[in-house]
């Protein structure tokens, strides 16, 4: 009888141990999932009937990390003369972007500030550039330099892009 007793001990431990072990899983998989449905901006509640499912969506979700940026530009911007606007700038701040942006345009070669944009929302654009530098006619290389915000509107990184200016006039 001792054995019977000491063998269904074990069998209760080692259950025990398991059913911790899954409690300590399905406590981790809803702190995961809480993380990136909180840094999301989306209401749902996650419960243990529908973790999978929540699961599946994210990895389904095109989603930019917070603190990186996809760049959606044209890279040649084109000016009547120095004091126009652009005819073919644009900037967008896409959707699957987590922050709002603001850029600074700068020649390459005396790294001179030539535009400084207003912050641009996720989701926004900017189309009607006038750069707040009267240029010459040539063509200019230059340098976007962008700052991601946080929610206070202040820059956590920067991301730069080159970028061409064509000044006919």
């Amino acid at each position: 009888m001792s054995r019977e007793k000491k063998h269904s001990t074990g069998s209760k431990k080692k259950g025990g141990k398991i059913a911790a072990i899954c409690i300590i899983i399905l406590i981790v998989i809803l702190a995961i999932v809480l993380y990136f449905l909180l840094n999301d901006k989306r209401e749902v509640v996650v419960n243990e009937d529908n973790v999978d499912k929540v699961v599946a969506q994210m990895d389904e979700m095109k989603v930019t990390p917070p603190g990186s940026y996809v760049v959606s530009m044209n890279y040649t911007w084109h000016f009547a003369n120095g004091t126009a606007t652009s005819t073919d700038a644009y900037v967008e701040n896409a959707t699957e972007n987590t922050n709002s942006v603001y850029f600074d345009v700068t020649l390459a070669d005396t790294e001179e500030t030539i535009y400084e944009s207003p912050i641009i929302s996720v989701g926004s654009h900017l189309d009607k550039v006038a750069l707040d530098k009267d240029l010459e006619a040539g063509t200019y290389d230059c340098v976007a330099t962008y700052n991601l915000l946080d929610k206070d509107d202040e820059s956590i990184s920067t991301v730069r892009v080159k970028l061409t200016i064509v000044v006919a006039k």
